[in-house]
């Protein structure tokens, strides 16, 4: 049975340019740098500020910048705020990671209610998703 009870239609973004730079080794900074639009780009910034520990805040400012990118590309994919985003359409992920970074930094800096708004979001988004990136 689907999740998908309304039966919207699943939203899927168009490939990342910055995907094959940062597949390549390209320096995640370089990548954001040259497709600031990218919101992959700036969900792995997001990722690895958190990995370190003590830049929650930076990890926080990252993952915004890369869900609001993601909100401009969803839109422009016809994606009308609801409806299955799914992990299984790789160009989706960089939307996907930047909610899931957002939901952890929001923790890391105690923004409860944030917190939960997008761990909802990536839920309802692509269950898939949130099991992967374990939000």
């Amino acid at each position: 049975m689907s999740d998908n009870l309304l039966g919207i239609p699943e939203t899927r973004l168009a490939v990342d340019p910055a995907a094959e730079k940062l597949e390549a080794g390209v320096d995640p900074v370089q990548v954001a740098a040259t497709y600031p639009a990218s919101s992959l780009a700036w969900a792995v910034l997001a990722e690895d500020a958190l990995a370190d520990g003590d830049r929650d805040v930076e990890a926080y400012a990252y993952a915004r910048t890369g869900y609001h990118r993601a909100l401009d590309s969803l839109r422009k994919s016809g994606w009308r705020g609801q409806g299955p985003v799914p992990w299984s359409h790789e160009p989706n992920r960089g939307f996907l990671r930047a909610l899931a970074a957002l939901a952890r930094a929001a923790r890391a800096i105690g923004e409860s209610d944030e917190e939960a708004r997008c761990t909802q979001f990536l839920r309802d988004s692509s269950a898939e998703a949130a099991r992967e990136l374990g939000v």
